[in-house]
């Protein structure tokens, strides 16, 4: 299985530009590209599928779903834990195509963390059923060897500690804090998303808003500790930004056969 940090670099790409190099051979390129392309129309339908359905839909629904056999599936998905690891790579996908824009917008500390927080609330809020699927690890009543909630919470926080570490740097502050507090805010952002679904008490915007404050304040009390103050509507003199390398997608993600 692939490591965390390989599954997610190819994540960040899009469809189109997650196709292998060409070789050289006009024909074999236009059919890896056909394939491709097919695998992803059918990760989006199994996308509508876990709308319709829910965690518990099978191949047979996302079969239907994309107007093909389950034969016909099959010949792109070697089987369920593959579309589930593809389904979890298009979860990846379109969380960081809004959540890193957001940790790196050029804010004030409250508008950007306020911004990242919907950014992560946005995408649970639309695919619940994805979430709720990648989350106990099974597709149907099949269990898959794969953890891809862990990995991504992992991957935010390995990158919210590096930039952490580097604001508290900027501030002549002890940065060996930055990776507990990384993992703390990652977790507390994740449990209550998980409570928020399930339960639905407020909107979108109180959740964010509650948690933007509760973080705010952690901050906003640690760097007075240390003789700070922050205008929490300004931005700071440097901004730092998270940066993820992307690495191709390998023929055996997509498909084609090496």
């Amino acid at each position: 299985m692939d490591n965390m940090a390989d599954r997610v670099n190819r994540s960040s790409r899009s469809a189109r530009d997650s196709g292998a190099r060409p070789t050289g051979d006009a024909r074999r390129d236009r059919w890896r590209k056909h394939r491709i392309a097919r695998r992803a129309e059918f990760v989006e339908a199994a996308l509508r599928a876990l709308d319709e359905h829910g965690p518990d839909v099978g191949m047979e629904d996302v079969a239907a779903a994309a107007g093909v056999t389950k034969p016909v599936l099959y010949r792109h998905f070697d089987d369920k834990a593959d579309l589930y690891l593809a389904l979890g790579r298009r979860g990846t996908e379109m969380l960081f195509a809004r959540l890193i824009p957001a940790i790196n917008a050029e804010l004030a500390p409250l508008p950007r963390i306020r911004m990242a927080l919907d950014a992560f609330f946005s995408v649970i809020e639309e695919h619940p059923n994805l979430y709720h699927l990648l989350a106990r690890k099974s597709f149907g009543d099949r269990p898959v060897d794969a953890d891809v909630v862990a990995e991504d919470k992992q991957l935010i926080a390995t990158a919210l500690t590096a930039l952490l570490g580097d604001y508290m740097r900027m501030l002549n502050m002890d940065s060996g804090a930055a990776e507990p507090w990384a993992h703390g805010i990652v977790g507390m952002v994740q449990n209550t998303g998980e409570w928020w679904l399930e339960k639905r008490t407020m909107s979108r915007d109180s959740v964010v808003e509650y948690l933007t404050q509760i973080i705010w304040a952690a901050i906003d009390g640690l760097t007075r500790q240390h003789g700070i103050v922050l205008d929490p509507d300004k931005p700071l003199d440097a901004n730092k930004v998270v940066t993820l390398k992307r690495t191709p997608v390998s023929p055996e993600q997509t498909g084609e056969p090496s």
